[in-house]
């Protein structure tokens, strides 16, 4: 292998500005760095050209489709190589041969906490099972079409590539420099990767719950205990089902809490009267779950800009041309628990319509580390019924143990589904909303989110139309458990009765995949003014079109929304009425980004008010750790802005109330209904209720006590901003971080936790990938983005916390798109991989003298213009 390198710098620029060769740049040109690596021939003729732009954002060339995984592989691989590494060592099934097997590791996309020898178990018994081989071994729409097999080959020879160039010796990242673990990937290794996204929402939220799934001893008295106990309609007896664990499942499904925002403006809503769209997922900022930025460029075939999760070589979250699209998770769950009649003295023996059925026993074998170093092979027998793996667990709750009488397995309607990546591989070419509905429809590929969208013609669109379990309310209502009852009651889940065939998941004639549910039974919505979703159900994605008449597995009706949605939807009205104190009405891209970074917070808008006079009417509290003297808090709180800006003194203290108030005994989603409130929720009002503040309640009173006793319990000042209490530290370095928990109503959702004496010192979850689109007639839409955590997760990288430290300015990017954009760029930088695609258009703009790409922060936008020195470096074919 040969590499070349070539680097353009400010003495060459000037050298050449000196010559014939170059008009004199002008102060402030741009540098280029061009490498070139690799021969033309170098695996197999498979060619990338990729062009990082400021912050870090990789364009990838490439005249095919392995060259586009090529070019996206190596680009990653260089970004987040530890990452990536690790999560391939769990989808691989080698946790335990590494790390242990008492260690554990955190799955940030749902939350859940995975013992590693556990989670070994999980995944070999998918290898041993050949579950992706025959996935793939299918025609499309439910195998993945020839092009999609041609870019994962491609991704994972980039990812090999990048790491054979570099060498595991010579990370920059001290998390796996020269680590044992870090190892080249296969194709099929890409795939289980994304294998395991699919599954993020049902089966791996029960990772510890089916790889550790044992048969009770035969010693065990046949009656059944706590959850076990509630057996199926024909069972009886046994003690209630657990709620206290079932409300705390209520907060951890479907994804631990994880969310976003979208909406989607239609040409009623705009200055312009095309298309916008903001997209604003709440992802982990840490692990394998984050989001990684780049365009996908394919000529004639495709063009796309936006984010993925790691390890994912197509953009999930982004725009082309004439389309721009977001997803928020969804209500709807993608499983369902089957509760098994085992045989009496034979706990892997179950009934169905009277019938004994045999489980279906899988031993797995991995390789576990011992305390010596070496290794050694354990095994474990797994077992499996007609409705899928058995389990104990759910969401690291042990909601469902395995006793001599009842048994649970998990039915997975994403066990089979490998259509996300047609899904994402149409989407990523579509160019309408109209095109968009029709791969939801054809692909039925979504596994775990919503759909919002808008195009150039101004139609918005919201859709949960994917993977989801065939259970209508009839089927619920007839094959519902006792346990099932208290179950759906509480979050929404029905338990079904497995010792009934008829309890199987319905079929739809326009579904894609038995199972499922169709289509037509899907909830969309099309609009010219807006869609708006912010985790809560499909009913409100526009209060003037209910969406009603949908099972109840997908989502509720007639419900208290969360002060989230409330407050999305509170602030489209206000624009769109123009009641928001600005000028006019209908959105400009700049207010549709205002949307998450004005910090409003919804809970304080309620309260406020009511919070400051029974500050003033109550000035000793008593709370249970004593009576405490709040009145220095009455004025800090009548001063308070009601927005969680960084400089908005009284936000710590109101956030440590409102998480006080929303912790109070209630409903089981006590941040939408409950004992706080005193105005109760109407389903005729439903954006402006539940309301209002028991001031009179001793527990409401106490939450403001203990609010000011947990500040000056941690000598914070009542008045303390954010800029010092809320943050992320890079590299020794504090980055102060605006927004708040999305529970109090915050758009810009900031996931964190107090920490006495310390403050909010990180964000494991919240904003990250938020993106605003206009569409403004052309093929190059105005875009502005922000990765909040930055695009790699490697301290020595330039990129590393250079979008961390914009976003805690509240500035934006522009990714660039189109190709005036992108050679116009100041920190142009681009590798040419194997001698490049070839036919990428020259990097200098046909036309100079145009302001460059700019950012917008602090209410303004500043261009800067530029003078570029361009360079072509490295073969060029034509």
């Amino acid at each position: 292998m040969s590499r070349r390198t070539a680097h353009i710098v400010v003495a060459v620029a000037a050298l050449l500005a000196a010559s014939s060769l170059a008009p004199a740049p002008a102060q402030g040109a741009r540098v280029v760095l061009a490498t070139s690596v690799g021969s033309p021939g170098a695996d197999g003729g498979v060619r990338a050209t990729i062009r990082r732009t400021a912050e870090g954002i990789p364009h990838i060339y490439a005249r095919d489709w392995a060259g586009l995984g090529y070019g996206y592989g190596y680009a990653l691989a260089g970004d987040n190589i530890c990452v990536l590494a690790d999560s391939y060592v769990t989808v691989r099934a080698q946790r335990s041969r590494y790390f242990g097997p008492t260690g554990s590791w955190t799955f940030g996309g749902n939350g859940t906490i995975q013992n590693n020898l556990n989670s070994d178990y999980f995944f070999q018994q998918i290898i041993d099972a050949q579950t992706i081989g025959r996935l793939l071994a299918q025609p499309p729409p439910n195998g993945p079409y020839q092009q999609l097999r041609d870019l994962a080959r491609g991704y994972a020879a980039g990812y090999d590539r990048w790491l054979t160039d570099t060498g595991v010796q010579n990370i920059s990242d001290p998390a796996c420099r020269g680590k044992p673990w870090v190892t080249p990937i296969t194709t099929m290794d890409a795939y289980r990767r994304i294998y395991a996204l699919a599954l993020l929402a049902s089966g791996a939220v029960a990772i510890d719950g089916i790889g550790g799934a044992q048969p009770p001893l035969p010693s065990l008295p046949l009656l059944g205990s706590a959850a076990g106990a509630a057996a199926p309609a024909a069972a009886a007896g046994g003690p209630p089902a657990p709620t206290g664990l079932l409300e705390q499942l209520g907060s951890k499904l479907p994804l631990g809490g994880i969310g976003s925002n979208a909406v989607a403006l239609g040409r009623a809503a705009t200055v312009n009267h095309r298309g916008m769209l903001l997209g604003n997922p709440h992802f982990p900022w840490r692990g394998s779950e984050r989001f990684y930025e780049a365009q996908l460029t394919i000529p004639g075939q495709l063009n796309v800009g936006g984010a993925s999760l790691l390890g994912v070589p197509l953009i999930l979250i982004g725009h082309t041309a004439h389309l721009a699209w977001s997803h928020t998770v969804s209500t709807a769950f993608r499983f369902t628990p089957y509760q098994l009649v085992l045989v009496p003295g034979s706990p892997t023996t179950y009934l169905v319509d009277g019938q004994p059925r045999q489980m279906t026993a899988r031993t797995v074998t991995v390789q576990v580390r011992q305390a010596d170093g070496s290794l050694a092979p354990r095994s474990r027998t797994l077992y499996s019924t007609i409705w899928g793996p058995m389990m104990t667990s759910l969401d690291d709750l042990p909601l469902f143990p395995w006793t001599p009488l009842v048994a649970y397995a998990m039915g997975d309607v994403n066990a089979n589904n490998f259509r996300l990546l047609n899904h994402f591989f149409d989407t990523d070419r579509a160019q309408s909303v109209a095109a968009l509905d029709g791969i939801e429809r054809r692909e039925q590929g979504i596994p775990w989110v919503n759909t919002l969208a808008t195009d150039e013609s101004g139609q918005a669109y919201y859709a949960d139309i994917g993977a989801i379990p065939n259970v209508s309310d009839a089927k619920a209502t007839q094959c519902n458990t006792a346990f099932g009852v208290v179950a759906q009651g509480l979050v929404g889940l029905p338990v079904l009765d497995g010792s009934r065939s008829a309890c199987a998941w319905g079929s739809d004639p326009d579904a894609v995949a038995p199972g499922l549910l169709g289509p037509a039974h899907e909830p969309s919505l099309f609009r010219d003014d807006y869609t708006e979703n912010s985790n809560d159900s499909f009913w409100l994605s526009n209060p003037h079109q209910p969406l009603v008449g949908y099972p109840r597995i997908i989502g509720s009706v007639g419900t208290a929304r969360s002060l989230r949605t409330r407050l999305g939807l509170t602030m489209i009205e206000q624009r769109l009425a123009g009641r928001d104190g600005l000028p006019g009405t209908g959105f400009t891209l700049s207010q549709l980004q205002d949307m998450v970074f004005n910090d409003r917070q919804y809970a304080g808008e309620l309260w406020h008010d009511q919070v400051v006079a029974m500050c003033r009417a109550n000035p000793v509290v008593v709370t249970t750790a004593g009576p405490v003297d709040v009145r220095a808090a009455c004025p800090v709180l009548a001063a308070w802005d009601l927005h969680d800006n960084l400089d908005s003194p009284g936000a710590v203290l109101f956030r440590q109330f409102s998480t006080h108030v929303l912790s109070l005994p209630g409903a089981p989603y006590v941040s939408i209904a409950g004992a706080p409130y005193s105005v109760a929720f109407s389903a005729s009002d439903p954006l402006n209720t539940p309301a209002g503040l028991q001031t009179g309640n001793p527990l409401v009173i106490a939450a403001l006590g203990s609010a000011v006793a947990d500040l000056e319990r941690s000598h914070i000042p009542l008045n303390a901003t954010l800029r010092q209490y809320q943050y992320v530290v890079r590299n020794g370095s504090r980055i102060p971080i605006h927004g708040g928990p999305g529970t109090l109503g915050l758009f810009n959702a900031i996931n964190d936790s107090f920490v006495p004496g310390v403050g909010y010192p990180d964000v494991p979850t919240g904003s990250s990938f938020v993106q605003a689109v206009s569409f403004n007639g052309s093929a190059c839409p105005d875009t502005r983005t922000i990765l909040t955590y930055s695009q790699s997760a490697d301290p020595t990288s330039p990129y590393y916390a250079d979008q961390t430290r914009l976003f805690s300015a509240k500035q934006w990017i522009d990714p660039g798109f189109c190709e005036r954009a992108i050679v116009a760029d100041r920190s142009l930088a681009v590798t040419l991989l194997n001698g490049g695609a070839g036919g990428t258009p020259p990097p200098c703009p046909a036309r100079r003298g145009r302001g460059g790409r700019g950012r917008r922060g602090g209410g303004r936008r500043v261009h800067v213009r530029r003078a570029p020195v361009c360079m072509r470096l490295g073969p060029r074919r034509r």
